[in-house]
């Protein structure tokens, strides 16, 4: 991972929108499961990351991404690259997906109500189990996704990462009817994801791991439990990807962490210092975390207290998917100068809370940030340098 040796560099947390619009309709309909060509949605998808790729580079973001386009973590996609996954309906009570059933959602149930009126990813109608031993498939779909995004990286010289989900981010959306306990599933999960993981730095690209599961998972539990059993339900999950890691050299990744992409109140979040250790135990040189929307932006503080390790780099999210009003960049500046300041000017990237694709902010507004980040980085190192 490159550092900021004379200016602070810019990157973001993997998720775009592209601004070609018949390719986000085509891809709701491949999302619904719609008949469709495979060979025309692979080549609009194609278009998509030349577009995103291009948009990056032109806007001045150093460190970029595929826009994770052509993704959906659906069942179609799960089984094409493991075996011991089936697909079967809600039981009363159940849910697709752990995020849809917090705490939270109990106490704001007439905002949740009406919000998810728009979130047709909500209506989750079935399940996906793993009803047998997990193994990896093969990496065909994967490597079709790295090879569209090197085409699109051709000729352009820019660091470049691809992210790929963690195991403690999986079992959200796949629930264990097999293993016998839950670390022994999070463990089988880690084994899959790691040839995927290898393959990616193989590549010769950048691995972003990500993983809001770490903290997001906090308000699944009802009724709560005590923070120290949290941090054993998640240490688990930190164990379990760092041996998916091992044999990685840690300069070839970073970590995603965030409290989920959802808009909503987000007030039973976990504090950062509450877990910010868990974090730095993740085999990574980069750690991508939630700073700039009003729920965690005050969390700079835990750094006062809490030193980053020699060699690693903290990327801040300056700008917020969780609001459409676009950051001044002087505000993004003095954002990254006190992080400059708590962690060292060449220990930090400027970056976003979270992705922002579809669902998050308009593409007109989620490019307009990202200007805001680059001016608002320039600013910065001019303060620093």
């Amino acid at each position: 991972m490159q550092r900021s040796k004379d200016r602070i560099l810019t990157t973001h947390a993997g998720r775009l929108s592209s601004s070609l619009r018949e390719f986000e309709a085509f891809d709701l309909k491949v999302g619904r499961g719609e008949p469709h060509d495979p060979a025309a949605y692979a080549a609009m998808t194609q278009q998509a990351i030349d577009d995103v790729v291009g948009h990056q580079i032109g806007i001045g973001i150093d460190v970029i991404s595929d826009g994770e386009l052509g993704r959906r973590r659906q069942f179609d996609y799960w089984s094409g690259r493991m075996e011991g996954i089936a697909l079967r309906d809600l039981k009363p009570g159940e849910v697709g997906a752990t995020i849809f059933n917090t705490r939270e959602r109990k106490i704001f149930k007439g905002y949740y109500a009406e919000a998810d009126k728009d979130r047709p990813s909500v209506a989750r109608p079935k399940r996906i189990i793993c009803n047998g031993p997990l193994k990896s498939r093969n990496l065909d779909v994967l490597n079709q996704e790295i090879t569209r995004f090197k085409q699109a990286l051709k000729g352009r010289d820019v660091e470049a990462f691809f992210p790929v989900i963690a195991p403690g981010w999986i079992d959200h959306f796949i629930f264990n009817e097999h293993y016998r306990t839950d670390e022994e599933f999070v463990h089988a999960l880690a084994e899959v994801l790691r040839p995927e993981y290898q393959a990616v730095v193989d590549a010769g690209l950048i691995l972003q791991v990500d993983d809001p599961g770490l903290p997001d998972a906090w308000p699944t539990f009802d009724p709560p439990i005590s923070l120290e059993d949290y941090r054993r339900y998640a240490r688990i999950r930190v164990d379990a990807l760092n041996e998916a890691l091992q044999g990685i050299p840690e300069e070839k990744v970073r970590y995603h962490l965030c409290w989920g992409s959802w808009h909503g109140p987000h007030t039973d979040d976990i504090p950062l210092a509450h877990i910010v250790d868990l974090m730095l135990l993740v085999r990574a040189q980069g750690y991508s975390v939630e700073a700039g929307n009003v729920r965690h932006e005050h969390e700079w503080k835990v750094w006062r207290d809490v030193k980053l390790p020699e060699g690693k780099i903290l990327i801040p999210g300056v700008v917020s998917h969780k609001t459409s009003v676009v950051e001044h960049p002087e505000l993004v500046a003095d954002r990254l100068v006190t992080y400059a300041k708590l962690v060292g000017r060449e220990n930090v990237q400027g970056g976003t809370d979270c992705g922002m694709g579809l669902g998050r902010v308009h593409h007109e507004v989620g490019w307009a940030k990202f200007e805001a980040l680059v001016e608002g980085a320039k600013l910065a190192s001019q303060q620093l340098w």
